[in-house]
């Protein structure tokens, strides 16, 4: 009974430690999110800064890690197959990489504040390409590359670059205010054509209404005609009248009779 004690707490030993390895290796790992300016242009021989941030849960520690690659442009360069580390951060301290690099790239950021820009002075037209920022920060470890395109220029056409920015601008904001215009032409336009409009509207309603004293005047007219004789004025009239009385001399005897036939007005 004795012996049996020791194998038991063994197996309960043994299956606690494997219990916690599996739970430690397949514990989920978050991702990290890492942002950088998709194109960045710069003068031939001036400084070129390539900004990076990234977004974790985890708390910044000193594992926390951030690694620059390059990736030439050009044929010809030896970094054109495939990106090459050209910076490594760690634990507060920063490596360079290769000599093209070893003492042009500088750390300007702040890990702490999750900022992991570089600077590269002086810029050379050998230094066009991708530039790829990836950051670990245990356990958020995975995470896609942020990708920078850095073009090296002449100041010439640098400054026609900003030329041809500034006078784009300048159209488009001419473009706007045109646009701007027509539409207040048209929305007074609009408003004009509606007040006329509303007046002719109140002006026939006034006009409609105005005949109708006009036909009060003619209907007492036609009132005062219909009391009035509708026949013309007759003047006195004279009947003469026969004397049927048998004289002799009633024959010749004629008394003339004067009927006045008077209408009142």
């Amino acid at each position: 009974m004795e012996s049996k004690w020791p194998n038991t707490i063994r197996k309960r030993i043994l299956f606690t430690g494997f219990t916690l390895c599996v739970v430690l290796v397949t514990r989920p790992t978050s991702a990290i999110e890492i942002h950088a300016e998709s194109e960045v242009m710069v003068q031939n021989g001036t400084t070129g800064i390539l900004r990076c941030t990234f977004k974790s849960s985890e708390v910044v520690s000193s594992a926390t890690t951030v690694t620059w690659y390059f990736q030439s442009s050009h044929p010809d360069s030896q970094f054109y197959k495939s990106p090459y580390a050209i910076f490594y951060f760690t634990a507060g301290r920063g490596f360079p990489g290769p000599e093209e690099f070893k003492d042009r790239v500088q750390f300007i950021g702040d890990i702490n504040k999750r900022d992991v820009s570089i600077q590269l002075s002086p810029t050379y037209f050998s230094d066009n390409g991708t530039f790829l920022c990836d950051v670990k920060n245990p356990p958020d470890i995975i995470g896609t590359q942020a990708r920078t395109e850095l073009r090296v220029v002449l100041k010439e056409s640098y400054s026609q670059n900003n030329t041809t920015f500034i006078v784009a601008g300048v159209c488009g904001a001419l473009l706007v205010l045109v646009l701007i215009a027509v539409a207040a032409c048209i929305v007074m336009r609009v408003l004009h054509n509606r007040h006329d409009y509303e007046g002719c509207t109140s002006l026939e309603s006034v006009n409609s209404q105005a005949p109708q004293p006009r036909k009060k005047v003619e209907s007492r007219v036609e009132g005062s005609r219909s009391t009035s004789p509708s026949g013309p004025l007759q003047g006195p009239v004279i009947y003469a009248q026969l004397d049927h009385s048998g004289s002799k001399n009633s024959f010749h005897k004629m008394e003339p009779v004067v009927y006045a036939d008077i209408r009142k007005n």
